[in-house]
């Protein structure tokens, strides 16, 4: 008992040296006051954010954005991006004379990919802006009503957060939304924006805000006529996409996260030859032929990444027992899972929230059995109310102990507190986006485990992580499977051969399926997830194309991995019933054809007779 407690405070030590040492190499060695910040702002920046010192982007990035110059800022996930460009803002903005009035409307806009990251950076925004009651703040996003943002956008919001269609909406049709003071764009997880299809609606943002300087100069104007206007990129990846997005936006940008050697392997910057140039001139270069490291492609070093090798068969039972094991490993810790579909999502959810465990108790008693989990579980997805959307990213952030079951839709630059370990159930479809999924843990120098699981025919994907610079070891499974306790009077073998046939797998698997037969909701959720699975299996694209093949799949055993106990049609009943009317009317157009050919032989017959 004495050697187990010395060797567990032995491991908090470790711990506790190794996130000294991580937070030691993120944050810099100087105050938010010798930035060029105002004395009111820095102490809001302590006393209510928490903010002891500036990180490295923050104390790299501010003093560049207070200077006026456009900037790209690419750094790693969690390294207090948000900050590095509200801060600038909120400090020409509180200097101004005379104070800035509703009346002036928008000087900044914040645009985002997200509904939750509009939330989050507003959330922020306001925290920030409490010594500061003049400055209003606000946001817009699709889900909500329209009518009730335009009420908001007529009285005036001085710095607006916005997702980038609801963004367009306003500035085409609510006249009342006044931007002549507009003075900063910034557009954060500027890769995210392009990649969710949004590149045409900030083309036309863009044009309708116009370039350049503060070109109505009216007389009740507050921003002066000579200020130039100033955009912010802000990404955790670079791709060629951001490019796109560089060369409408930026002019002659400054770098804010690479240093110059790597600047000069990945990235080159060619500006205009001359301060009259165009600014669509200048493009960004991204250099495929070079392999960046992980704190290029925005990985943080204390992060500790996993594989888990599972036969699909065994794909739910090892992701079920994992999660066993991590909340009873440690009660107070949040946990974040990634899923490719949203039917993949509400199986999981409504699965975890009511599968019971023992599934056979020798007693009848009430209390006997107890939900597999012994935690809250959320879910998030882009089908869900807007409602339902807000109160599960909001009451997931507030809990101590969680589980998120997500899409994508979590994957962008939001923060949740103390998530200790992110899942990736489903493989991401790009390498940037496993980047962007293991970012939601590890942040601001705190420990995180990032998991990934892969099926046998799949492990060639861990090459591609490679190349963008993560390296993952693989994790014991079976000896986590090991600790359980086998229900029943099913022997325990001694060397388990597969991961099939172990006992506590086997038992799992028998009452996954029982409970999912049980409950018709259940066998229909897992019914849709498994169609909607498949298709989103079969539509991974480029390299990757040939490593998820569709027909390397055993459909028998992806729909065991979701409790069914035969493969369901991947044909919808309609689209069956066309097929067979459409086969029904070929036949009869068919006989049809036939029956004109006899008639007009037999005519022909009757005519050469005559």
């Amino acid at each position: 008992m004495m050697k187990r407690s010395q060797q567990s405070a032995r491991e908090t030590k470790q711990e506790a040296k190794d996130a000294s040492k991580a937070k030691s190499g993120l944050f810099a060695s100087c105050s938010f006051s010798s930035l060029g910040l105002d004395p009111k702002l820095s102490d809001q920046l302590q006393e209510r954010m928490g903010f002891e010192a500036p990180t490295l982007v923050q104390a790299q990035a501010i003093p560049v954005i207070l200077s006026g110059r456009d900037v790209l800022v690419n750094a790693p996930t969690g390294t207090g991006k948000t900050i590095a460009y509200l801060a600038p803002l909120i400090n020409h903005l509180q200097g101004y004379s005379p104070k800035v009035d509703r009346s002036h409307g928008t000087f900044a806009l914040v645009i985002v990919p997200t509904r939750e990251l509009c939330l989050q950076v507003y959330e922020t925004l306001e925290k920030l802006l409490h010594r500061f009651h003049w400055i209003v703040p606000g946001y817009v996003m699709g889900g909500e009503k329209k009518a009730k943002e335009k009420a908001r956008l007529r009285k005036g919001i001085s710095i607006l957060i916005a997702t980038p269609g609801r963004l367009l909406d306003h500035l085409k049709n609510t006249a009342s939304f006044v931007h002549k003071n507009l003075r900063w764009v910034i557009f954060d997880e500027a890769d995210s924006i392009l990649e969710l299809g949004y590149g045409k609606e900030i083309e036309q943002i863009i044009k309708l805000l116009g370039s350049g300087q503060n070109e109505h100069g009216e007389e009740d104007d507050i921003v002066p006529k000579s200020i130039q206007k100033q955009n912010l990129l802000l990404s955790a990846t670079l791709n060629e996409k951001v490019n796109d997005l560089a060369k409408l936006s930026l002019d002659d940008p400054v770098m804010i996260g690479l240093d110059n050697s790597k600047l000069q392997q990945n990235l080159s910057i060619e500006s205009p030859a001359s301060p009259d140039s165009d600014a669509d001139d200048m493009v960004i270069h991204v250099n495929k032929s070079v392999n960046p490291s992980s704190e290029d492609y925005g990985i943080p070093s204390q992060l500790v990444q996993k594989y888990l090798r599972v036969p699909c068969g065994a794909r739910l039972v090892a992701l079920l027992s994992v999660l066993k094991n991590l909340f009873e490993r440690e009660a107070s810790q949040k946990v974040v899972v990634f899923f490719s579909t949203r039917d993949a999502v509400d199986f999981h959810y409504s699965l975890l929230s009511e599968f019971q465990w023992p599934p056979n108790s020798e007693t009848e008693e009430e209390g006997t059995k107890q939900l597999f989990l012994k935690c809250k579980t959320f879910r998030l997805h882009g089908s869900m109310e807007q409602e339902d959307r807000r109160s599960a990213f909001g009451t997931f952030k507030t809990e101590k102990q969680a589980l998120l079951l997500s899409t994508d839709v979590a994957a962008r630059g939001l923060d949740f507190p103390k998530v200790r370990c992110i899942i990736q159930y489903d493989c991401p479809g790009e390498a940037t986006e496993y980047v962007h999924r293991v970012g939601r843990t590890a942040r601001i120098g705190e420990k995180g485990e990032a998991l990934l699981f892969l099926q046998p025919i799949e492990i060639d994907y861990l090459k591609e992580l490679k190349k963008h610079g993560a390296s993952l070891t693989e994790y014991p499974l079976l000896k986590v499977l090991d600790k359980f306790p086998i229900p029943g009077n099913m022997p325990r073998i001694k060397k388990v051969i597969s991961l099939e046939s172990h006992p506590w797998v086997i038992s799992l698997q028998r009452a996954l399926e029982s409970f999912n037969y049980a409950e018709p909701k259940m066998k229909s959720l897992a019914k849709n997830a498994f169609v909607s699975w498949v298709r989103g299996y079969a539509a991974h694209k480029g390299e990757l194309k040939s490593i998820f093949v569709v027909k390397k799949l055993h459909l028998g055993h992806v729909a065991k991995s979701f409790a069914l106990r035969e493969q369901p049609s991947l044909v919808g009943k309609s689209h069956h019933k066309e097929t067979m009317k459409r086969k029904r009317d070929e036949r009869q157009k068919g006989q049809q054809g036939k029956k004109r050919k006899k008639m007009s032989g037999s005519g022909n017959r009757s005519t050469q007779k005559t």
